[in-house]
């Protein structure tokens, strides 16, 4: 921190956070202010430098609408943990925090790149997520979402062959389900209602898993467990209007964050994906 901010800090406090299922999390209190640490003894080497340089992205597309917290510094594990220090940005709330996110959102979704992707390779939780860069929205989903991540849980968890020709037969119908004219914006990747904040300074969006997507890509994980309101829907269309069918791929868009899932903690969420692929057969 001290060489961060080009002066000598002293931590004077430490007090942990609730909230995170991957890494521990503070709020210290300092010579220089009160900053957030998350941190992880046991993470990817580049966990957090890949989740600053999310935030930083995030930083630059968002207006005044949504707070991104700045970073400060962060550290790869090593015999130490591994950490990401950020801004602190105090609670509250507001009447039009809901209005105010959705308005936000279709802002950040308003920055463009000519490839869908990203920089690097980076994490949505603890799984790699591949982002090498396409030109092509189809092209992308298939092989960087469902086709890498189908094969992470036929490696790691197993998979039959009657489901593998399930998820086959899906990736072969892809060209019918999906649009052919897709512009690539930045997405946060992983917005579920437990990676957004209300602040004293509104909304803002944290943890994420960012990259250059078909916008209906963000709203596969908003939809699929609640906790956004309809207002929040209603801002966000009135300043970037979704397409009238888009509801009709979401489950499809979904399928990405259920196999996710699945590959993360197992259970359920393995027959809640193959039905959601048999169901675009």
């Amino acid at each position: 921190m001290s060489e961060a901010l080009g002066e000598t800090v002293r931590i004077e406090s430490s007090t942990s956070l609730g909230g995170g299922c991957i890494n521990h999390a503070s709020k210290l209190q300092t010579t220089a202010g009160n900053w957030f640490m998350k941190w992880n003894a046991n993470c990817p080497a580049d966990m957090f430098e890949r989740e600053a340089e999310a935030m930083i992205e995030l930083g630059k597309a968002a207006g005044s609408e949504l707070r991104i917290p700045g970073i400060l510094c962060h550290k790869s594990p090593d015999s130490t943990p591994g950490f990401l220090v950020m801004e602190y940005l105090p609670p509250g709330r507001s009447s039009n925090d809901d209005e105010k996110l959705g308005r936000g959102l279709a802002t950040v979704h308003s920055f463009k790149s000519n490839t869908f992707g990203f920089y690097h390779d980076n994490y949505c939780g603890d799984t790699p997520q591949h982002n090498q860069r396409s030109t092509d929205w189809l092209t992308f989903f298939r092989n960087q979402r469902l086709s890498y991540l189908l094969n992470l849980i036929e490696r790691d968890r197993g998979l039959s062959s009657s489901d593998r020709k399930v998820y086959d037969r899906l990736l072969d119908r892809l060209p019918k389900l999906i649009p052919g004219e897709s512009e690539p914006v930045l997405i946060h990747g992983d917005l579920w209602s437990g990676n957004y904040m209300l602040t004293a300074d509104g909304p803002a969006l944290i943890d994420p898993a960012a990259y250059y997507a078909d916008r209906e890509m963000e709203f596969a994980i908003v939809t699929m467990f609640g906790g956004f309101s309809s207002r929040f829907f209603e801002a966000y269309n009135e300043a970037f209007s979704l397409a009238s069918d888009w509801q009709s791929r979401n489950k499809l868009y979904q399928l990405y964050h259920i196999l996710n899932h699945y590959y993360l903690f197992g259970g359920g969420y393995g027959a809640q994906a193959l039905s959601v692929a048999r169901s675009y057969l």
